[in-house]
């Protein structure tokens, strides 16, 4: 065995899912070089979620694990191939042992999250929710979220507009809501 492998893998001749660190924002792009260029099984899980941002909402595609993706194949044959492809900082590793991943584990999150690698998350508005309206007239106005209409993509805010607290309906892209904090 080469000195490059730990005697604790067993077997650096199987192609086994190993995890790859890539470089800030290059998983799409080291994925698709070891697709393209090693011919390598790749799995690169991502969400598509919407943000309601400061000029409403907007789509977004990022890593589900940012910075990493997991790839099949035989460590002593293709380590360095790996290694330094485009857009792949390492591979994983505690201590001398390169970490991999189980099949089933790949399996299960490749049957949540779908054949083409990307799982649709929208954004969850509640009642309740403190917004700020961020285009139109009331903009900078802050309130809370009394009522949604789904259907038509707007929202009832009450606010308080000149000393009175009145309840107006915007557009659904017209907020913007802080995420939410979880209690510690």
């Amino acid at each position: 065995m080469s000195a490059m492998f730990s005697p604790t893998d067993e077997t650096p001749d199987v192609p086994r899912w190993y995890c790859l660190r890539t470089q800030p924002k290059h998983e799409h792009i080291a994925a698709a070089q070891l697709r393209r260029s090693l011919g390598i099984e790749v799995f690169c899980p991502r969400v598509r979620i919407q943000k309601n941002t400061r000029t409403g909402l907007k789509w977004f595609v990022e890593a589900l694990f940012p910075n990493y993706l997991f790839a099949r194949f035989p460590l002593r044959e293709n380590h360095a191939r790996v290694r330094y492809s485009p857009g792949v900082s390492g591979i994983l590793q505690f201590g001398e042992r390169f970490a991999s991943v189980p099949d089933e584990a790949i399996g299960e999150l490749t049957s949540f999250i779908g054949a083409d690698e990307v799982k649709t998350v929208e954004l969850q508005l509640a009642e309740g929710d403190e917004v700020e309206i961020v285009s139109g007239p009331l903009q900078g106005q802050q309130g809370v979220v009394t009522r949604l209409h789904s259907a038509s993509e707007r929202v009832r805010i009450l606010l308080e507009f000149l000393g009175q607290t009145r309840e107006v309906e915007v557009s659904l892209v017209s907020i913007f809501r802080q995420a939410r904090v979880p209690a510690t």
